[in-house]
């Protein structure tokens, strides 16, 4: 199913015509709102997609026709349409506008861990947004590299 939800529908990333949104529409009501603020009410009233059992039973037609309205919005202008109609919704970053954010860069979330076979040195990551008023989270490397550790593991369980 990829980013879609399995028996909620439509909750999943749709593209826009800059970029991706994710969109959370977890109830029939949220639905008729979602479909008004895209300028698509002929679906809210469509009733092969009246009730959420319904969408999931029909997502195969549903989706699309959500999709090409979806794409003749900018991120900006859908999130704005989707959050001022109660319509659970966010945007879809890339990294460098993930540790560009403001709350990012106020809750000083980005850390540079040390990663020597990366170019630079370190490996841009995020901490916890977990803060103890007595304790500091220890950060002493990058995450591991795909297999860098399997010899590691192996040997700690006695295996060749």
């Amino acid at each position: 199913m990829g980013n879609a939800h399995l028996n909620i529908v439509p909750y999943q990333l749709f593209e826009t015509r800059d970029g991706h949104v994710v969109v959370g529409v977890g109830n029939d009501a949220q639905y008729r709102s979602f479909c008004g603020a895209i300028g698509a009410a002929e679906l809210a009233r469509d009733p092969r997609f009246a009730s959420n059992a319904d969408r999931v039973r029909n997502r195969g037609l549903l989706v699309p026709a959500l999709a090409a309205v979806v794409r003749s919005f900018s991120s900006a202008q859908l999130l704005s349409a989707l959050k001022a109609s109660g319509v659970p919704c966010g945007p879809i970053h890339s990294v460098a506008e993930v540790f560009a954010d403001p709350q990012v860069l106020a809750r000083r979330l980005r850390v540079d861990l040390p990663a020597p076979d990366v170019p630079g040195g370190t490996l841009p990551s995020v901490r916890t947004p977990i803060v103890f008023s007595e304790a500091q989270l220890a950060l002493h490397r990058a995450a591991p590299r795909l297999g860098e550790h399997t010899a590691e593991v192996l040997r700690e369980l006695g295996l060749p």
